[in-house]
């Protein structure tokens, strides 16, 4: 993984995701997913415009189906927003960067 994107697993999304305080951008993908691939250089990005405010980490759904399925990931990419350990908000699809960067600046 890139520098500044944080691996999320089943093993560390309590204390990674749900514990944290703050912001998390948790993207949801697997290998085999074009999209996914598609927006991985934008959520790297991210990661490196937003070090030290918000936390970004990916999700291998496909590796970790016990967390995609308890929030009902449906498509991939999903990127899901985090604050203070509650989801507040999700983006389906692959999509442009302002549109997440938006999203990370309502939430901060």
């Amino acid at each position: 993984m890139a520098e500044g994107v944080a691996v999320f697993t089943s093993d560390s999304w309590d204390n990674e995701v749900l514990k944290a305080s703050g912001v998390v951008v948790v993207d949801f993908w697997a290998v085999w997913c074009g999209p996914c691939r598609m927006v991985a250089p934008t959520i790297e990005e991210l990661a490196k415009e937003y070090a030290g405010k918000v936390k970004v980490g990916k999700l291998n759904t496909d590796e970790n189906s016990d967390i995609a399925s308890k929030y009902k990931i449906m498509g991939i990419p999903t990127i899901m927003f985090f604050k203070n350990g509650q989801k507040v908000d999700q983006i389906v699809g692959a999509v442009p960067k302002q549109q997440i960067k938006a999203k990370i600046d309502s939430l901060l």
